[in-house]
């Protein structure tokens, strides 16, 4: 379980493909504080540490992740949102993210507002349970944001300086595709209201 609250941003050093897996290389910030079998999400993509090396640590997605996730477009060099499992001792910041990604969306238009930045992104609606409501919580590449403006298969977001400048939003442009998480309780309140 994570808060969506981005800890680091880190860049892929190296990817190697084997069969349909896809093994990528961290180099993490707080490597030295990683260790084997922990959950780590990137870009919101809650990830296993399969092994340490100097310089990074690796993951690997499988194709079940790597097709309902932006990380086959992942490329070295790239910088990805970071946030370690919550722990008890953690205070719950952002909102409950579980780091599985519903699906991926395209940034439709990217606005200065003379002090923050206002992001919209548009996604397949496939599923019933795919919604937003305004003032209500999404997880954009692993970022805990509050919903601006809600359509059906659209929403905004807008961005403080601060995660502007400590997460890769500074990066994403319009057509740029990123990691979506809805969330959870919406989830479960629309499959108990038989929507999905």
């Amino acid at each position: 379980m994570f808060t969506g609250i981005i800890e680091a941003t880190a860049k892929i050093l190296r990817i190697e493909n084997e069969k349909t897996n896809k093994h990528f290389f961290i180099a993490a910030p707080f490597l030295s504080e990683v260790k084997v079998d922990q959950s780590i999400a990137h870009n919101g993509v809650c990830l296993t540490v399969v092994e340490i090396l100097k310089d990074s640590y690796r993951v690997t997605a499988i194709d079940e992740t790597l097709k309902k996730t932006s990380m086959s477009d992942w490329k070295e060099g790239d910088l990805v949102n970071l946030e370690r499992c919550l722990t008890l001792a953690k205070p719950l910041d952002g909102h409950i993210v579980q780091g599985h990604v519903d699906t991926t969306a395209t940034c439709t238009e990217k606005l200065f507002l003379d002090g923050s930045w206002k992001f919209t992104f548009q996604y397949h609606q496939k599923h019933a349970h795919d919604i937003t409501v305004e003032k209500g919580s999404i997880c954009v590449n692993g970022v805990s944001l509050t919903v601006v403006d809600s359509k059906d298969n659209s929403f905004s977001v807008c961005i403080i300086p601060y995660t502007y400048e400590h997460t890769n939003f500074k990066y994403i442009e319009q057509l740029s595709i990123v990691n979506l998480e809805f969330d959870v309780i919406g989830k479960y309140v629309a499959k108990m209201l038989g929507k999905i």
